[in-house]
C-alpha cells in the first residue's frame, strides 16, 4: 500500500512535492509543507482509488480483445505491474490463451512451471507457499502464471481447469487479471467471462481495431454479458503523440463511452515497443500517468459486490 504523503513514479516513490514547494519545506526541516500542485493532488487521488480494498476478497478481471497485436497482453502486464507496485495486498496476472500465451514474455520467469503444471498438482497445494512455486514475480511485484509456450504439446484449457485454477488463486490473492486469447468461443472463455468481475477491451485508434473492439462487445451482448459490457473499460492503445489517421479519436472515445464505463488512452511507448520484459520506470511518464490512471479506473470497481 502506497504510503500517505508519496506518490507513484513508474515504479518508484518519491515526496509529493517537488518545485518551490519542497524548497520551503526543505528550508524550514519540514515544519512548513505547502499543498501539493493540483498535478500532484490528482496523482495522488489516482493511486487512493488504485488502492481500493478489494469487497469479497477476491477480484477477477478478464482483458480481451477479437484482433491480435492490439497490446491486449502489453496492457495485462503493465496494469497488473502497476497494481501490484501500489498496493500491499497480492495480483496475479493469468494467461489463458489456449495458443502460445505470450505473458511469460514481459518477466523474467523463476520457474518453468505452468498453469497445466499447477492443475496437475493442485492436491498439493495448501498455502501461499506451495502456489508460489508455479508462479514468477516481476520486480513490481506482479506475479504471472504462465501458460505451454509450444501450443503443439499443451492441452488446451477447458472452462472446468479455469474455474478450477480460479478456485486456487482466490485463496491466496486480491486480484486475478487473465489475459485471453482472441477467440470467444474457447471453452476456457465460458470460465474466463462467468467469473469475470468486470473486463477490459483493448483496441488500437484504427478502423479495423475499432471495429474488432466493437464487435467483442456486440458479442457479449448477445450472449448475455451486457453487465460486463456497461461496467467495461476500454483501453486505446499505443496512440501515437502525432496522431494523424482517418480516425477521429474524440469519436472513437465517444462512441466506448456510449456503452462502457470508462475509455483509457495509452500513448505508444518505445519500452513497451519492444516487446520484451516490461519495467514500470523506463516508461515515458505519459504512458506511466495511463498505466496509472488505468489502474485507477478499474481500482473503483474493487469496491462492488459482485
Amino acid at each position: 500500500m502506497v504510503t500517505p504523503g508519496r506518490e507513484w513514479t513508474g515504479g518508484r516513490r518519491s515526496s509529493m512535492t517537488s518545485g518551490w514547494r519542497r524548497a520551503v519545506e526543505s528550508v524550514t526541516f519540514g515544519l512548513i509543507r505547502p499543498g501539493g500542485s493540483r498535478a500532484e493532488r490528482r496523482r495522488q487521488e489516482l493511486i487512493s482509488r488504485a488502492c481500493t480494498h478489494v469487497v469479497g476478497g477476491h477480484h477477477r478481471v478478464a482483458v480481451l480483445s477479437l484482433k491480435g497485436g492490439v497490446g491486449k497482453t502489453t496492457t495485462t502486464a503493465a496494469l497488473g505491474s502497476t497494481l501490484a507496485s501500489l498496493r500491499g495486498d497480492r495480483v496475479l496476472a493469468v494467461d489463458a490463451n489456449p495458443d502460445r500465451g505470450t505473458l511469460s514474455d514481459k518477466l523474467q520467469l523463476e520457474t518453468p512451471a505452468t498453469i497445466r503444471d499447477l492443475l496437475n498438482e493442485k492436491d498439493t497445494i495448501s498455502r501461499y507457499a506451495d502456489i508460489r512455486a508455479f508462479t514468477s514475480q516481476a520486480p513490481s511485484r506482479l506475479e504471472v502464471l504462465a501458460s505451454d509456450q509450444d501450443p503443439a504439446v499443451s492441452e488446451a484449457l477447458s472452462e472446468y481447469d479455469y474455474r478450477e485454477v480460479s478456485r486456487i488463486v482466490e485463496h491466496f490473492y486480491s486480484i486475478t487479471l487473465t489475459d485471453c486469447g482472441t477467440g470467444l468461443l474457447h471453452s476456457a472463455m465460458r470460465g474466463v467471462l462467468g467469473l469475470a468481475d468486470q473486463i477490459i477491451v483493448v483496441s488500437t485508434p484504427s478502423v479495423d481495431g475499432a471495429r474488432s473492439a466493437s464487435a467483442t462487445l456486440d458479442w457479449l451482448d448477445a450472449h448475455e454479458y451486457g453487465a460486463l459490457v456497461r461496467g467495461a473499460v476500454v483501453v486505446l492503445s499505443m496512440v501515437r503523440r502525432n496522431h494523424r489517421s482517418n480516425v477521429d479519436l474524440q469519436r472513437l472515445e465517444e462512441h466506448f463511452a456510449s456503452r462502457c464505463r470508462a475509455v483509457v488512452r495509452v500513448p505508444w511507448d518505445p519500452h513497451l515497443e519492444e516487446g520484451a520484459e516490461i519495467h514500470l520506470e523506463r516508461l515515458q511518464p505519459a504512458t506511466s500517468d495511463a498505466y496509472l490512471e488505468l489502474a485507477a479506473v478499474v481500482g473503483e470497481a474493487f469496491a462492488w459486490p459482485r
